[in-house]
């Protein structure tokens, strides 16, 4: 299922959403040749997480460590990869930028992108395969939207032709239940060892956002948000930073 809009209008214009939006765009055509070959493997191999060099369990091996968990949430394996999880930052993005302001924004996706990262190195301390993406980072955001805002109707295309308004919760509660399924499953000994989705990095990062996001929301943003009160430009200036 794949979100296309929310029915839940920002009260302050979401630049950091924006910002992440552009540096993600610009690290994939910059940094990762938009998918060439050689840069996208430089880049992964150089800039992503490997968690056996976080974790020092493979010493030897060049490239970096704790900065990766940082470098690794800006980077993508694939224009589909990046496409997708852009969509999702924007259509939840904004409202949680909304929800508190720009400068908690910042803080509360690096976090959540960074507890993510640690999730994943946690179950998987001794791989070698790099991981990227702002997946991470992004499922901290899912998380906290169903904690603010369950039952906002969120517009939802379910390939190939239904388009269905779907509750936030019902949306975000099953995306989270194939998250931890599919995690459950990989469980064992070679986790982590043949590539593909780092699930766990998704289920990190939603926990995190849950339960970060009542530290960081402007609780006079959100009540105006529930009750639809439209604040006035000056309340809004004074709250978005």
């Amino acid at each position: 299922m794949l979100p296309l809009k929310d029915e839940n209008p920002t009260e302050i214009t979401p630049y950091l959403t924006m910002l992440f939006v552009v540096m993600n765009l610009v690290a994939w055509i910059m940094i990762q040749g938009a998918g060439q070959t050689d840069a996208l493997v430089a880049s992964v191999t150089q800039l992503g997480a490997v968690p056996c060099r976080v974790t020092a369990a493979c010493p030897a091996e060049s490239g970096g460590g704790w900065i990766t968990l940082f470098t690794s949430m800006f980077l993508h394996g694939s224009w589909g990869h990046l496409l997708g999880n852009l969509v999702f930052l924007w259509v939840f993005g904004n409202n949680i930028e909304d929800s508190m302001g720009h400068l908690r924004y910042i803080a509360f996706y690096l976090l959540c992108g960074v507890a993510a990262g640690l999730a994943h190195i946690l179950l998987a301390p001794t791989s070698t395969v790099p991981a990227v993406g702002a997946s991470g980072a992004i499922s901290g955001i899912m998380g906290a939207y169903l904690v603010l805002y369950p039952r906002v109707r969120v517009h939802t295309w379910v390939p190939p032709f239904f388009f269905i308004p779907l509750p936030a919760v019902l949306l975000l509660g099953y995306w989270f239940f194939i998250q931890l399924s599919m995690g459950v499953v990989t469980l064992g000994p070679e986790m982590g060892q043949r590539g593909g989705v780092a699930v766990w990095a998704h289920v990190g990062g939603f926990v995190a956002g849950v339960a970060l996001i009542k530290m960081f929301e402007k609780k006079e943003l959100t009540y105006a948000k529930k009750h639809k009160i439209k604040l006035s430009r000056e309340e809004a200036h004074r709250l978005e930073w």
